[in-house]
């Protein structure tokens, strides 16, 4: 049996409110209670809203990223930078309290057309629900409304299919093309201690819809 769940997400970081209606289908056991029978019907209407992170969000983004392997951590301090120097190239995504997702960025100081992602983490109770895109697309609206941006770039390990897969469905809907390559060798720059690191290249694009 499939069940559908709705989620309303509302984007706080713009001038004026957006509201978006998903409708996600989940697989048999995906939206089950704990004491559910698969197939079972659960159902809730649940609330996000996407916004720009603040200091006060470092620990829980901290948190969030230990529990999102393969992502590599990094130190709580690294969060609250990001969370602060970089809260306006950066995006969290709220259920009520607590943090659901987070999506790291910063402009290339080189290039500001072209926004960097630097990580993109979404709790286990969120995902499969294309809530990681929609806070990139609410991400590039965000920041076209200031200085628009016409590329995005990120770098995926080889092996990490959920990465390529969100990045490819994202250029997708950008109606955008991508290219990649390597841009951090394992044994280079590594020294055979992390997989390497390819950079994708999405665009040029539009605002998206």
């Amino acid at each position: 049996m499939e069940l559908k769940s709705f989620i309303f997400i509302r984007d706080l970081s713009i001038n004026q409110q957006i509201r978006r209606h998903m409708t996600i289908t989940l697989s048999n056991t995906q939206g089950a209670a704990p004491n559910e029978s698969p197939g079972s019907i659960h159902s809730p209407q649940k609330e996000i809203t996407l916004c720009v992170p603040e200091s006060t969000d470092g620990a829980a983004v901290h948190a969030l990223i230990a529990n999102t392997p393969p992502l590599d951590p990094n130190s709580l301090y690294c969060n609250l930078l990001q969370c602060t120097h970089f809260a306006q190239s950066s995006i969290k995504a709220m259920t009520g309290d607590t943090l659901v997702g987070f999506i790291s960025g910063y402009r290339l100081p080189e290039s500001p057309e072209t926004l960097f992602i630097w990580q993109v983490a979404v709790a286990e109770q969120a995902r499969g629900k294309g809530l990681a895109k929609q806070m990139l697309l609410a991400l590039i609206r965000r920041l076209n409304t200031h200085h628009p941006v016409a590329h995005l770039e990120t770098t995926i390990t080889p092996d990490n299919l959920a990465s390529w897969s969100l990045f490819k469905s994202l250029a997708a809907s950008l109606n955008a093309p991508w290219q990649s390559e390597v841009m951090f060798g394992r044994q280079t720059h590594f020294q055979n201690l992390h997989d390497e690191e390819l950079v994708m290249r999405i665009g040029p694009f539009c605002q998206p819809e």
